[in-house]
């Protein structure tokens, strides 16, 4: 069997310190297919059914007026005008296949396959290609996966966040995520939804002791526990490898959540 590899553990100005041996999770080949699929399934959870009205567009008394009148024959309201109603397909008519509330739209995979793209995706976070690749800013990044005390979960000011993040090499991708701050294109601006920005770093801890409260405020920063972890949080939009800082907690936690991994 191959060595077990380790990495450093950075304190909040930067320095190393001691070294820790990395979950076998870590050595899981990466599946972008499985990924992809593991997010989409997440996120259709979130979907809200709609429907019609099954009667709609159907409550009303047009009827055709038949042959012989030099005009097509879909149902027209009495009276004046003439005007169609009814009929599929016509000016004035339904809808001829509105949506239903009954459409399965939540999303299943198997349970396996959700812990491989989570595995997956946890591994993807150690890659300096696959990283750069999603676009992070990493020139400063010391290692991967980047991993600091737990002194950085009693964090609880913002300043001293954006302090312990710069040290720790990060800082260019938050400027990164505020620079691509912008209004959405399209009608979603006026739908909740008006700004748009990329996501930044993900700290991964085991207990807030203040530092989610601290790091709200920091552009495109998310804030994770260990025991909670999605493949979505880890490869926002199915795009695996995002910048993530794990607390030396957390790294300790994963080897006993999933010390075995997946190597197949």
């Amino acid at each position: 069997m191959p060595a077990q590899k380790t990495a450093t553990i950075y304190d909040l100005q930067g320095n190393p310190t001691t070294k820790i041996p990395l979950p076998t999770v870590f050595t899981t080949p990466l599946r972008p297919d499985v990924i992809k699929r593991a997010v989409l399934a997440i996120q259709s959870h979130r979907h809200q059914p709609q429907g019609r009205d099954p009667m709609a567009g159907k409550k009303t008394t047009a009827e055709s007026r038949g042959t012989g009148m030099g005009i097509s024959r879909v149902p027209r309201i009495k009276g004046g005008g003439g005007t169609a109603k009814f009929a599929p397909s016509t000016v004035g008519g339904r809808q001829p296949h509105p949506p239903t509330s009954q459409k399965i739209i939540v999303k299943r995979i198997p349970r396996k396959e959700a812990q491989l793209a989570l595995f997956s995706a946890i591994a993807a976070t150690a890659s300096k290609d696959i990283v750069a690749l999603r676009g992070h800013a990493i020139d400063t990044v010391p290692q991967f996966p980047l991993i600091v005390t737990d002194d950085i979960a009693e964090l609880a000011k913002t300043k001293e966040v954006e302090e312990a993040l710069n040290c720790l090499g990060v800082q260019l991708d938050i400027n990164r995520a505020k620079a691509s701050r912008k209004i959405r294109a399209g009608k979603g601006k006026r739908r909740g939804r008006k700004m748009k920005q990329a996501k930044g770093p993900l700290i991964i801890i085991t207990e807030n002791k203040g530092i989610s409260e601290a790091a709200e405020n920091i552009p495109g920063i998310d804030i994770a526990n260990v025991n909670t972890l999605t493949a979505e949080l880890l490869a926002p939009g199915t795009h695996a490898g995002r910048l993530t800082l794990w607390t030396n907690s957390a790294i300790e936690r994963l080897e006993k959540l999933y010390g075995e991994g997946e190597t197949a």
